[in-house]
């Protein structure tokens, strides 16, 4: 489920130490040189144009460049910067975990705050570098597995857009019909070596209407969590409602049921999707691993 990209894959194309809670993003705006948030615009205009390149080469490509522009552009998501938003999502057992994030939508790192933690434990706080995983005090204070937590909630929010990364490989899958609505399916695979999970898939659901993403049905594939080879049983997410922020539309929230190869089956999740915002100036160093913070293997 989860995309931890190498640096180097981003280099082609593409908390502060010491501190025990996350930063507050700098009220200042920062110069390019301190800011972790700055892409120069002739950068942008490169990847989208090499983004944009690949996805008309196929029908399912075309599908998901016509599903990004219906939901602002690659090119608006990219010069924005940092996307922060609170993701809640409640498992099927009654819990739920809480995190305030903030994620480089340019080169995909990461910092979360677990809200829903009891006082009496203290804060926790855990992040993706972009080479590594960390969490802080431990990852025992992390109420999930702080590596592959990462990204994931971001790469479940920020559909379409994540698709567009190279590596993914596009197919169109023809329809589906759920709750009384007909989606058109683009098919997402990733090439061996993308990320920490390329055996994971996505389908995604395009409304033929509005081009807008409705949900995916996907399997998780993380190797911590599976042997190679295995992996959960297929899963759908539906999105609920839909925000726009800085020309930028994304869910409102979801619920997620089994998947029964015709349709949804038991309840799993529901989550919400709030705060969310851009941070156009953050602290050079705002993604790094603060120095008392443990690494997190898979």
């Amino acid at each position: 489920m989860n995309r931890l990209y190498p640096s180097l894959l981003f280099a082609a194309l593409v908390l502060s130490a010491g501190c025990a809670e996350p930063q507050a993003p700098s009220e200042a705006p920062a110069t390019p040189a301190e800011s972790a948030s700055f892409v120069p615009q002739d950068r942008i205009d490169a990847r989208v144009a090499a983004a944009h390149e690949r996805l008309e080469a196929t029908e399912g490509g075309r599908l998901l460049r016509e599903a990004i522009d219906a939901h602002g552009g690659l090119a608006t998501w990219y010069a924005n910067g940092p996307i922060a938003f609170t993701y809640r999502y409640g498992r099927g057992n009654g819990s739920a975990l809480e995190t305030a994030q903030v994620i480089d939508t340019w080169s995909s790192r990461a910092r979360h705050e677990v809200l829903n933690r009891p006082d009496s434990l203290g804060e926790a706080t855990f992040g993706w570098t972009g080479q590594e995983a960390w969490a802080m005090p431990n990852a025992g204070a992390v109420p999930t597995n702080a590596r592959f937590w990462a990204l994931t909630p971001y790469y479940f929010v920020s559909m379409p857009f994540v698709l567009a990364d190279p590596g993914v490989n596009l197919e169109a899958a023809g329809q589906m019909s759920v709750e009384d609505r007909t989606y058109d399916l683009v098919y997402a695979t990733f090439d061996s070596g993308t990320g920490d999970a390329p055996d994971d898939y996505y389908y995604v659901l395009i409304d033929p209407e509005t081009k807008q993403v409705g949900g995916v049905r996907y399997i998780v594939s993380y190797p911590g969590f599976y042997e190679k080879g295995q992996h959960s049983t297929e899963r759908l997410m539906l999105y609920d409602g839909a925000q726009t922020i800085d020309g930028i539309t994304i869910q409102e929230g979801f619920r997620s049921f089994a998947w029964t190869g015709a349709g949804k089956g038991e309840a799993a999740a529901t989550g919400t999707t709030t705060n969310v915002r851009f941070e156009s100036a953050l602290p050079s160093d705002y993604f790094d691993m603060p120095a008392e913070a443990e690494t997190v293997e898979m």
